[in-house]
């Protein structure tokens, strides 16, 4: 079972960069904007792949040129380390 992360000072730098811890529930949100379809499609694939990799999986939704991300490890119903790990990994790529 994956433990919760108890020390917080590694989500600093993800909710300066715009995440956001969602209300109610140990998880984090942010919405990414791209300039096409095809580039959010680009970078979700290059993040899918991200994510078999660690074997940690979002919770995401795709409008046209937006992706709303949601990270939680359910095993812990809480934040861990592979939602900063993946979170860090969206970041980078989003900057491509």
């Amino acid at each position: 079972m994956t433990q919760k992360i108890i020390d917080r000072s590694a989500l600093k730098p993800l909710l300066d960069a715009g995440w956001e811890i969602l209300d109610g529930r140990d998880a984090i949100i942010k919405t990414f904007k791209f300039k096409s379809f095809r580039h959010a499609w680009a970078w979700m694939s290059h993040v899918a792949l991200w994510a078999e990799k660690i074997d940690h999986h979002p919770e995401w939704s795709n409008t046209y040129n937006r992706v709303e991300v949601l990270l939680i490890t359910h095993s812990c119903d809480g934040l861990s380390d592979l939602d900063i790990k993946l979170a860090q990994e969206m970041e980078m790529a989003s900057s491509f």
